[in-house]
C-alpha cells in the first residue's frame, strides 16, 4: 500500500498534468477555428482548378508533346509518396493513421514490383516510418507550418516535386494526408498529383446543361498547351497547399479532442487517487486509535 506522502505527490503530479492538457486544449481550439476556415476556403478554388484542368487535359490527351505533368511519361515504375504529418505529437491517432496508410500503400506497390520513394512533410511521419521504411525515405521537411501554413511553403514543396519528376526520379506522385471533416473526425485521403488524374468533375449547372443537351464550347487564348504549361505546375502547388491546410485543421482538431480526453481522464484519476488517499488516511487513523486503546487497556 502506498504511503500518504506518495499519494499526495501523485495527486499533485496529476493535477499539474491536467493544467497542461487543459491549456493545450484551449490553444488547439483557438487555432482550430482559423485552420478550419482556411481549409474550407481553399476547397472551392482547388475543385475549380481540378475541373478546368480536366477539361484542358482531355482536349490535349493523346497528342504528341502533351504536358508530362498531366499525361505522365508513359511509365509507372517509380512512385513517390508524400506523407503529410505533424511536427509534434499529443494529437491522438492523427500521425499514426497516416503512417499506417502509407505503409499499406508502400507494401502494396512493392508487392507489384514497383519502386517506392517517400518524402515526409512533418517530423512525426519520419519518426514512425523510419522503423521499417527508413531505406525508402528520400528526405524530410520539418519547418512547414511552424508559423501558419503559407502558399510559399506549398510552392517550395511543389517546385521540388516537379524538379524531381523532370529529372526522372519518379513516374507517379501521390500525397497522403488527413482531410478535415470535423473536430473529432479526419479522413485519410490519397490524392495523385503527377500525372494529373483526368476525371470528369461536373458541377450542378453542367449536369443540368448536359441533361438538356446543351454543350459549352470554349476557346482558349493562348493555346491549350501554353495554358497548361503554366497551370500544370501551379496546380501541383495548389493541391499541396490544400493538403497542408486540411492536415493542419485536422491536426488541431485531433489535438483538441485528445487533450480534452486527457483532461477528463486526469480528473477521473484525481478523484480515484483522492478516494484512495482518504481511505488510506482513515485506515492509518483507525490503526493508531486501536493501538492507543489497546495500550491503555494493557495498563
Amino acid at each position: 500500500m502506498p504511503s500518504l506522502k506518495d499519494l499526495r505527490g501523485r495527486i499533485a503530479s496529476v493535477k499539474s498534468t491536467q493544467k497542461i492538457t487543459s491549456a493545450m486544449k484551449m490553444v488547439a481550439a483557438s487555432k482550430l477555428r482559423r485552420a478550419q476556415e482556411a481549409a474550407e476556403a481553399a476547397r472551392p478554388y482547388a475543385q475549380r482548378m481540378d475541373r478546368m484542368l480536366s477539361n484542358l487535359a482531355r482536349s490535349v490527351s493523346g497528342q504528341v508533346g502533351a504536358n508530362t505533368l498531366l499525361a505522365g511519361n508513359g511509365r509507372s515504375d517509380v512512385h513517390l509518396v508524400i506523407a503529410v504529418t505533424a511536427n509534434r505529437g499529443l494529437c491522438g491517432g492523427f500521425n499514426g493513421s497516416i503512417a499506417r496508410d502509407v505503409r499499406r500503400m508502400v507494401h502494396d506497390l512493392l508487392s507489384k514490383g514497383k519502386t517506392v520513394k517517400i518524402l515526409c512533410l512533418g517530423r512525426k511521419g519520419r519518426d514512425q516510418l523510419k522503423r521499417d521504411l527508413n531505406h525508402l525515405i528520400v528526405d524530410t521537411i520539418e519547418d512547414i507550418g511552424r508559423r501558419g501554413v503559407g502558399f510559399h511553403e506549398a510552392s517550395s514543396v511543389a517546385r521540388r516535386v516537379v524538379g524531381m519528376f523532370q529529372a526522372g526520379e519518379f513516374d507517379v506522385c501521390t500525397v497522403v494526408y488527413n482531410r478535415f471533416q470535423s473536430a473529432i473526425s479526419q479522413v485519410v485521403t490519397r490524392q495523385q498529383l503527377i500525372p494529373f488524374p483526368i476525371t470528369l468533375v461536373r458541377s450542378l449547372e453542367e449536369e443540368r446543361s448536359e441533361a438538356l443537351g446543351v454543350c459549352a464550347m470554349y476557346e482558349y487564348e493562348p493555346s491549350e498547351e501554353d495554358i497548361l504549361e503554366v497551370l500544370a505546375p501551379r496546380n501541383v502547388a495548389i493541391q499541396v497547399f490544400r493538403a497542408l491546410l486540411e492536415s493542419n485543421a485536422s491536426e488541431q482538431g485531433a489535438r483538441m479532442t485528445a487533450m480534452d480526453n486527457a483532461t477528463r481522464n486526469a480528473g477521473d484519476m484525481i478523484s480515484g487517487l483522492t478516494l484512495t488517499y482518504n481511505r488510506t488516511r482513515q485506515s492509518f487513523i483507525t490503526k493508531e486509535l486501536i493501538e492507543i486503546i489497546s495500550g491503555a487497556e494493557a495498563l
